[in-house]
């Protein structure tokens, strides 16, 4: 197939275009590099630099020839998106929907969505399935929940056939692929640059939440199963539906869990710096990813924590994860 993926330079779009070129499909990243990496879009893949608002006007009449977009490309910190709401709404809710519009008068029918477990906001339980409320915290949340209205509304009325998959924390490398971001807000990564040198601790926010250890238990994916499960989106999508699915581990990590297995896998002793809970941090999130399971067979390879710390240390230290 020949297909867009926007946002194709970051993190996540990197490791799905890799993917899809490896299984043969024709792949053209579109990327404005406001945080993703030109070295980061995988041999193979075209690459045409552009915010997802100037869509129609890069691809010009090129558009009409894509069987479906896989889209990437938003603005993803919470604090920021506290602090400049109006930025996360005028890209990831108006770009998304400048982005529908030149799919929709170019005829390209299908697409699949990054959006995020910040559409739920604070869990009446966990794990979290598909049919609890959503309630956003954030605009970051919000601006994504509305995207995923828009994306019902295209379908119902247009046709449209969609997919959006709510996914909590990504981790791990595939090969040389991993996490590059200027501001770096995850767990992971934060503690593994304590074991590069670049950091002197790691902070930990509360020891005293209702967990075995006290600490925040998170859901934590590797990045590799997580792009394996837009390809199997991808082939999902039906005309006049909007589907959303959850994507995560089944099984949380506390904090604490995480940097003794970042010590175990880099042999640093990483100090720790304790400080107090943060507003809103809810003791457990953790997915439930039973629908993509039984709908579309997927399910983690990597499940396993020291597996998924140990490819995100091994890409940072440049020897390239295993599970590419």
């Amino acid at each position: 197939m020949r297909l867009l993926v926007t946002g194709g330079a970051g993190y996540i779009g990197s490791v799905v275009t890799a993917q899809l070129v490896e299984e043969g499909h024709e792949v053209t990243v579109l990327d404005d590099l406001s945080t993703g990496h030109a070295d980061a879009v995988p041999a193979g893949a075209r690459f045409v630099r552009g915010t997802i608002g100037e869509t129609g006007t890069l691809l010009g009449e090129s558009f009409t020839g894509f069987d479906a977009v896989l889209h990437f490309a938003a603005k993803s910190l919470v604090g920021e998106s506290v602090e400049r709401p109006g930025l996360y709404w005028s890209n990831n809710l108006g770009g998304t929907l400048a982005l529908l519009d030149a799919m929709r008068r170019a005829g390209v029918g299908r697409i699949v969505f990054s959006s995020t477990a910040a559409t739920y906001g604070e869990p009446e339980r966990t794990p979290i399935s598909e049919t609890d409320p959503t309630r956003p915290t954030n605009p970051y949340g919000a601006s994504k929940l509305a995207v995923d209205t828009a994306l019902s509304a295209f379908a119902g009325l247009y046709g449209l056939a969609a997919v959006s998959l709510r996914y909590f924390n990504v981790a791990g490398a595939y090969g040389d692929l991993r996490e590059r971001h200027t501001v770096e807000t995850h767990l992971i990564p934060n503690v593994l640059k304590v074991a590069l040198g670049e950091r002197e601790s790691v902070s930990l926010f509360g020891t005293d939440y209702p967990t075995p250890d006290g600490t925040c238990v998170r859901d934590y994916i590797h990045v590799a199963d997580l792009a394996r499960a837009h390809l199997l989106a991808l082939d999902a999508t039906a005309a006049g539906a909007h589907q959303i699915f959850n994507l995560g581990n089944g099984t949380g990590f506390s904090v604490k869990e995480v940097i003794d297995v970042c010590r175990e896998v880099t042999g640093h002793e990483i100090p720790v710096t304790v400080g107090p809970r943060r507003p809103g941090d809810p003791a457990v999130l953790v997915a439930s990813s039973e629908k993509i399971q039984r709908e579309l067979g997927w399910k983690p390879v990597h499940p396993a924590l020291r597996d998924i710390v140990a490819d995100a240390w091994a890409a940072a230290i440049g020897k390239g994860s295993v599970s590419a």
